[in-house]
């Protein structure tokens, strides 16, 4: 009864329901339709009209497939009106097949077929026949074109082209939906039936001939199961250092259904862990793949719990009734401690620090800890890799940073650097973070003029006329808001010849104070512009402008400024400059000749009264040493200045010749002192190595029998009081002055010398 109800299932679904077609008889031509004698007639030429009585189908021939026979096959004839019987007609034959398939009588036109022809090999050949002269070989007539169709025979059982052929019923179908379907059919107990059917052709010239094919019928899976988890409860274990977005586990639930209706995905019900774990579903496994959203921190909470539900993505409405198409499962998350490098209190730190800040200023720290139980002392230090370990420096202890150089915020405006905190416990594990220290200008430059600027006036300005804008520049990163200020200096405010108007939006304009200026009183105006900055400290600098002063049209438009141009309104052409001041150059050139002739003549007329030694008086400061020396002064400019002249001895300068020294002749005790200085006068009038004449020669020589003794310095009272003025008295009336000057009875009275 099951092989009857599973053939009758199969015929209805291949038959009625459309999967397998039958195929049509086709439409066969008996033998006895066909002519007794196959002939076809050339037209030919002739020179009427005529009927022709045929007894086939025209231009065609027909040939039986699978001929057997031991002689070739006979197809037809080919003949000519023109071929009369006597041997000078030939037949050719050309096309498909022609002289391997088919061969043509060239004396009677007898076609036959050489071979056995496949009707499902190739169901008709196209052929060329033509009637050709023997004797001439020229054509009696056109060539003619003829089909030989190959005519079919039932020589091939029935077969199903396209098998095997594959049927689909939907598991669970009711009752009823197909007929013949067996009750309670599940994918999940079995997946495939498979039929055999046979077919037999009962046509045919052969008899009845029969073929067969396999029928696989495949139940189609419906999502009629819902997953369910192995367990009730899954545990995991996750290290705190597991970076964010790794995997941490894996769970699964289990769907007997097949392909999409297997497909399940997974979500975490709000709760515990809803903001630090994440799950996906692994497409080619179907499991749940939970994730890290958030780091773990074992310090802070060592376990999470939280609940999983798993539920189909395709539903099929008709088994609705069957029960909630998902499961739930609980996950328990335990988080390992694992010995972490130390956390600072900051992802980044950013400082401030003024320019020029005294070396060893701390201008921040950071701070870093060990939250591990049992935590450890932690080290700073800056990461050599950066530049910025020369310009600052950290304490490794508490983690100030300060200064290490003199920061120029115009040379560099920030830096950036990283500090690594290793803990002490165990050096390995450190942490870095990232420095970024912003360098704040100092007012320490002043503003000035932006560029410099070729300030010109025009000779007919009129007062209140701004000729020149200008614009400052500053050094210092200017704040926002910077405003520069414009002023005349204080020198310049009395009676000027310009003024300077301030716009207010850091810019100025030179304005004139006068009506009209001229280049012949003043070619040049030098104005002097205060600029101040509104930064603290306020700095100021003076800028001085240089104005000149051109000639101008009407309209304002400056016509020249050089100095030629001063002339150019008196007539006078460049050549006539040039010869005014080539007759300066020469007035000048000679009147500095005749100076330097004036001051010739004056100095040679000097030089002749120095010959004449009375008229010089020589002073040497300088205090003798008494009586005893000799060699303080030289007396040698008594010598007579004729004795000179007769030797022709330059006594100015020092001779070329060097002479030994002369000996002197000792002097007696009682030598005259007359006799002494004319033989001293002797000695240096003829000695060329004697000084100049205008040089003062010492004759240290002092004569016997003076009443006043003598009169050196040398062995005198310490004071003025231990000296005995007395005697002065007694020297006659050529020492009364002297004697009234230092004595003791009488006071000196100025008034009674004569």
């Amino acid at each position: 009864m099951l092989t009857r109800n599973c053939l009758s299932l199969l015929l209805w679904v291949l038959f009625d329901g459309g999967l397998l077609t039958p195929l049509q008889p086709q439409p066969q031509q008996t033998l006895a339709t066909e002519p007794t004698e196959n002939v076809i007639h050339l037209p030919g030429r002739r020179p009427h009209f005529q009927r022709v009585k045929r007894g086939w189908v025209w231009n065609q021939f027909f040939v039986l497939e699978e001929y057997m026979g031991s002689e070739p096959q006979y197809v037809g004839k080919l003949h000519s009106d023109l071929d009369k019987g006597e041997g000078t007609v030939k037949y050719t034959l050309s096309g498909d097949g022609a002289g391997t398939v088919f061969t043509i009588d060239e004396t009677t036109g007898d076609i036959h077929a050489i071979r056995s022809l496949d009707r499902e090999e190739k169901p008709f050949y196209t052929l060329r026949a033509q009637a050709v002269d023997i004797e001439t070989r020229k054509p009696l007539e056109p060539e003619s074109e003829f089909i030989i169709k190959v005519q079919d025979i039932n020589d091939n059982e029935p077969k199903f082209l396209d098998g095997p052929y594959i049927a689909s019923v939907p598991e669970m179908s009711p009752v009823g939906v197909i007929r013949t379907a067996l009750p309670n059919m599940d994918r999940e107990v079995k997946e495939q039936y498979q039929v055999l059917i046979q077919a037999k052709d009962m046509g045919g010239q052969l008899g009845g001939l029969a073929g067969t094919t396999v029928v696989n019928i495949t139940l189609t899976d419906v999502n009629d199961n819902p997953p369910r988890f192995p367990k009730s409860i899954f545990h995991l274990k996750v290290p705190e250092s597991s970076p964010i977005g790794s995997a941490i586990g894996r769970i699964r639930a289990v769907d007997p259904d097949f392909g999409q209706n297997a497909e399940i995905e997974y979500n975490i019900v709000p709760g515990d862990g809803g903001n630090l774990f994440d799950i996906v579903t692994d497409e080619d496994t179907q499991e749940g793949v939970i994730k890290l959203k958030k780091p773990l921190d074992f310090e802070t909470k060592k376990a999470y719990t939280f609940k999983v539900e798993a539920s189909n993505v395709h539903l099929d409405h008709r088994f609705h009734s069957v029960g909630p198409f998902k499961d739930t499962a609980t996950v328990k998350i335990s988080v390992l401690d694992v010995e972490e490098p130390p956390v600072f209190s900051k992802p980044l730190y950013t400082m401030e620090v003024y320019e020029d800040t005294p070396i060893g200023t701390i201008i921040g720290a950071v701070t870093a800890q060990d939250l591990d139980v049992g935590s450890s002392a932690v080290r700073y230090f800056i990461d050599w890799k950066s530049d910025g370990d020369s310009y600052f420096t950290i304490d490794g202890t508490e983690g100030t940073i300060a200064t290490n150089e003199l920061l120029d915020r115009e040379s560099t405006a920030q830096y950036n650097f990283s500090i690594i905190a290793s803990k002490v416990s165990n050096p390995l594990l450190s942490s870095k973070v990232n420095i970024l220290i912003n360098v704040l200008d100092v007012n320490e430059f002043p503003p000035e003029i932006s560029v410099p600027y070729d300030t010109a006036v025009c000779e007919n300005a009129k007062p209140g006329q701004i000729i020149q804008i200008v614009s400052a520049a500053d050094r210092d990163l200017s704040p926002a808001g910077q405003r520069f200020s414009f002023r005349l200096s204080p020198e310049a405010a009395i009676k000027p010849n310009f003024t300077v108007h301030d716009f207010r939006n850091n810019t100025a304009g030179i304005e004139t104070r006068r009506n009209g200026y001229s280049r012949r009183q003043q070619e040049l105006y030098f104005l002097p512009v205060v600029i101040e900055d509104s930064s603290y400290p306020v700095q100021s600098s003076t800028n001085t402008m240089t104005i000149r002063v051109c000639r101008c049209d009407s309209d304002g438009t400056i016509l020249s400024c050089n100095v030629e141009a001063i002339f150019l309104p008196v007539g006078l052409s460049t050549g006539a400059l040039i010869a005014i001041l080539l007759c300066i150059v020469i007035l000048l050139a000679i009147v500095v000749l005749y100076v330097a002739l004036r001051r010739q003549k004056k100095k040679d007329t000097l030089m002749t009264s120095k010959e004449d030694i009375r008229d010089n008086v020589i002073h040497y400061d300088d205090e003798g040493g008494g009586e005893e020396d000799t060699q303080a002064f030289d007396i040698g400019a008594l010598r007579n200045p004729k004795v000179i002249e007769d030797n022709k001895i330059r006594r100015d300068i020092k001779p070329d010749s060097l002479c030994l020294p002369r000996q002197r002749p000792p002097v007696e005790d009682n030598t005259d002192i007359r006799d002494f200085i004319n033989q001293r006068l002797q000695e240096n009038d003829v000695d060329p190595t004697a000084p100049p004449y205008d040089s003062l020669a010492t004759y240290a020589y002092e004569g016997n029998g003076s009443v006043a003794d003598s009169l050196s310095s040398i062995d005198s009272l310490t004071t003025e009081a231990d000296q005995d003025y007395d005697y002065l008295t007694d020297w006659g009336p050529r020492f009364k002055v002297l004697a009234d000057m230092f004595g003791e009875e009488e006071s000196y009275n100025p008034d009674k010398v004569t």
